[in-house]
């Protein structure tokens, strides 16, 4: 199973339980969650009786980004090894941590859309998790009974803006610059986040492949370092960073272009893709 946002309807998204072996989709709303942040925070990970709800043939709806309002979104910068080497920079000591905006999420299918007021942006390729019980100086030996599940994030990036200051955020956040999606697998279904092949391609050429075992600080120690800081919440996003080949560190330097289709692949978890526009 993986959790969901939909909808038949376009005015009205709903949580669902993705039952990817019959292609159907479970309308979570007759089961009390209002929204998937409802059911995260509740520890939903099943359908017991899915004849019990209404479902949809997955063919009928459109699948929107399955947490669009998490209360925050932590994102890691240069968590990478190979990542930290093509941009030039030293391996850091402690992990980076800026945010991206909740008003960057879009979901699949959904067009990034370039800002006029940037000629360089680029596409980063993460694994995020999702918080499931919140806590604050959470040990790295208690992290699963925290982790609600996993997803894939677009950490978009305007990279002249971000050049422009210290602080990244901005940079990372116009709308529609946290592509997310398709679905949160629950932790449960993924036996070792840290040995997940991660890969990004534009129109069928492989920019960026990799694996997460070569993160620098893995999710034990990022929801560790996190969380001895501020209290993680229920539905909090975490994207763990993402390996070489963005467009800032290729030769020539290659930005998102209108036209593009950006599709990245995690195992386990699935495709995100979304289509390149011009504001």
């Amino acid at each position: 199973m993986k959790l969901v946002s939909f909808s038949v309807a376009p005015d009205k998204v709903h949580p669902g339980a993705l039952i990817e072996e019959a292609a159907l989709v479970v309308d979570l709303t007759a089961a009390n969650y209002p929204d998937t942040l409802a059911a995260i925070a509740a520890g939903f990970v099943a359908v017991e009786k899915a004849g019990a709800y209404p479902s949809y043939k997955l063919g009928e709806v459109r699948l929107h980004a399955p947490l669009a309002n998490p209360p925050r979104i932590f994102a890691i910068g240069l968590n990478y090894r190979d990542h930290a080497k093509e941009t030039k920079k030293e391996l850091p000591a402690a992990p980076v941590v800026f945010f991206k905006l909740t008003t960057a999420i879009i979901g699949p299918g959904d067009a990034i859309v370039l800002p006029k007021n940037s000629s360089e942006p680029d596409y980063e390729a993460e694994l995020a998790l999702v918080i499931g019980k919140g806590g604050y100086r959470i040990p790295t030996s208690a992290w699963r009974d925290h982790v609600y599940g996993y997803t894939i994030v677009n950490d978009v990036t305007a990279r002249d803006v971000q050049r422009a200051t210290s602080q990244w955020s901005l940079a990372k956040s116009f709308p529609t610059f946290c592509p997310m999606g398709p679905a949160i697998v629950p932790a449960g279904e993924i036996s070792d986040p840290h040995q997940l092949a991660i890969s990004l391609e534009i129109g069928g050429e492989l920019l960026q492949s990799s694996n997460t075992r070569e993160m620098i600080f893995n999710i034990p120690e990022l929801v560790e370092y996190i969380s001895s800081i501020t209290p993680l919440l229920p539905g909090d996003i975490v994207s763990t960073g993402t390996p070489a080949g963005v467009g800032m560190g290729r030769l020539p330097q290659r930005w998102l272009r209108p036209g593009d289709t950006v599709t990245i692949n995690i195992d386990g978890i699935g495709s995100l893709v979304n289509p390149v526009a011009a504001e």
